[in-house]
């Protein structure tokens, strides 16, 4: 009894006192999912795939179809600080789940906030091009599974599309791109290779020797193994039939049979024959190898960019031997080999 008045008195003089972290934040409810889409009634989308994989191109081929609309890099739950920032933390958990709040009919609105902002973001878009489905294409490479889990809870009825790519090409295409780019996180041992690149390409271009640091195909290659593992499991477990994945090997090699495969996922009323030819315009270009030439040719000229199996003549036999070690099994399960004997 005692400590209770103790309590009491502390609250009288100083106040509630502040709460360090706020709840979970709770999954959008059916109710209130009915209610928003009143407002916002488009349908929605979202493309995954690790960095690298042709999120870009997948994107750019999805949207020339005249009912689909799709842009680009909102990361609302694929890099930080997340969508969610907007509500983390006590006192904004205080502020939308008062009970003095009437607004709110007693359950914290947090969910609805969320929602609500990124539905505006993406159909604010799509009205402006007269498109009624909607998407967002945002790559992950290190949160993986939790992509997932964080989307469902505010878009359980959004389509996903996850697009998968060589693992040994992507760990290529994200080592130029941090050539080109001069990375803040590239090492002293990785400005060396770059150094010797420019001076001598030739045994960087036959396997002779090797483009990475042990450290750089360990992070890449577990990174792409995880993330490909965690979002197809989430993916299949929580989306179901409205989870759909490609291979960007595929989409390369029949453009039009992968694309009408997805945009009757998609929800489209009719899939034009003229829009194969519009595929192939639209993959005859690549505005990512332009921009790279641009920034730093002497490199960007050292890979052909967006093509299939680079990784063939560029790994050396250790390169082979460390990714195998790392994320081999992974590519046997999504078909890029047949067993360890590569």
């Amino acid at each position: 009894m005692f400590s209770r008045f103790k309590s009491a008195a502390r609250i009288l003089l100083k106040g509630e006192p502040n709460k360090k972290n706020r709840n979970p934040i709770p999954a959008i409810t059916r109710e209130e999912l009915a209610e928003v889409k009143q407002f916002f009634p488009r349908e929605k989308f979202f493309i995954l795939g690790h960095a690298r994989s042709g999120t870009t191109l997948l994107m750019r081929l999805l949207r020339l179809h005249p009912e689909i609309h799709c842009n680009y890099q909102a990361h609302f739950f694929t890099r930080k600080p997340l969508l969610k920032s907007l509500v983390d933390s006590a006192e904004i958990e205080e502020w939308l789940a008062r009970k003095s709040n009437r607004w709110n009919h007693g359950r914290d609105l947090s969910p609805l906030v969320l929602r609500a902002a990124a539905d505006f973001i993406m159909e604010r878009d799509a009205a402006r091009k007269g498109k009624n489905i909607v998407g967002d294409k945002s790559p992950s490479s290190v949160i993986h599974g939790q992509v997932v889990r964080d989307m469902h809870s505010l878009y359980p009825d959004a389509k996903v599309v996850n697009i998968v790519r060589d693992g040994r090409d992507v760990l290529i295409s994200e080592r130029f791109r941090n050539f080109v780019e001069d990375s803040k996180f590239l090492t002293a041992e990785d400005k060396r290779i770059i150094a010797d690149l420019k001076t001598d390409p030739a045994p960087f271009s036959d396997g002779r020797r090797s483009l990475f640091t042990e450290t750089f195909i360990r992070n890449i290659a577990k990174r792409w193994a995880d993330d490909l593992t965690e979002i197809d499991s989430e993916g299949k477990r929580l989306y179901g039939n409205k989870y759909i994945f490609l291979r960007y090997e595929d989409m390369l090699a029949k453009p039009y049979v992968e694309l009408s495969r997805l945009w009757k996922f998609l929800g489209v009323k009719k899939i034009s024959n003229t829009l194969e030819k519009k595929l192939l315009a639209e993959m005859s270009s690549n505005p990512d190898e332009e921009w790279q030439t641009k920034r730093n040719e002497g490199v960007a000229s050292l890979l052909s960019k967006g093509q299939a199996g680079n990784w063939q003549r560029l790994f050396t036999s250790r390169d082979k031997a460390l990714y195998k070690e790392i994320a081999g099994d992974v590519l046997v399960k999504w078909g890029y080999e047949k067993d360890g004997n590569w």
